[in-house]
């Protein structure tokens, strides 16, 4: 992601159909699906919108309703919250995490996977309940973590899983 800082944002803009400003811009556009009006919400440095919605018809019933403050504001909330809701996704699919009760203990394991675009791998690695790490392995960016694959690992004394 590209993040800008307050310099390099460009001048705010409220017209009909155009606001930028807070880091977003939010353009009405035609709908290509039907007769209606969308509204696409693009965070500043992004190339494709974090949100596209439908959007509402002016009273012409003809042309769309012109953006204002409190809709620019209610759809950066929106476009927001999706944005934070891949991220967790992404970060859910990237980080797992597995407690495992051993007899020498609870031990946690964790599969963090590196989407390298040329060479994607993963970390697997173990730690005690102390928060130590007992072990860490380079696998395969598709290794499975699961209660069995976290125990077979554990058995195998943290040799590295084929």
């Amino acid at each position: 992601m590209n993040e800008l800082n307050e310099a390099e944002s460009p001048e705010p803009v409220f017209e009909p159909l155009l606001w930028i400003n807070k880091g977003w811009t939010a353009r009405v556009i035609k709908n290509e699906d039907d007769e209606g009006w969308a509204v696409a919400m693009i965070k500043d440095g992004e190339s494709e919108p974090a949100l596209v919605g439908p959007w509402t018809m002016g009273r012409d019933k003809k042309n769309p309703k012109p953006l204002d403050a409190s809709a620019f504001s209610t759809l950066v909330k929106t476009a927001s919250e999706v944005i934070r809701r891949h991220e967790h996704h992404l970060y859910a699919m990237y980080h797992q995490k597995l407690a495992v009760n051993t007899e020498s203990g609870r031990i946690i394991v964790t599969l963090d996977i590196v989407a390298d675009e040329d060479d994607p791998y993963a970390w697997l690695a173990a730690c005690d309940s102390n928060d130590e790490e007992l072990a860490r392995v380079r696998v395969e960016a598709g290794f499975k973590l699961n209660a069995a694959s976290a125990n077979a690992w554990i058995e195998a004394e943290f040799r590295s899983p084929t």
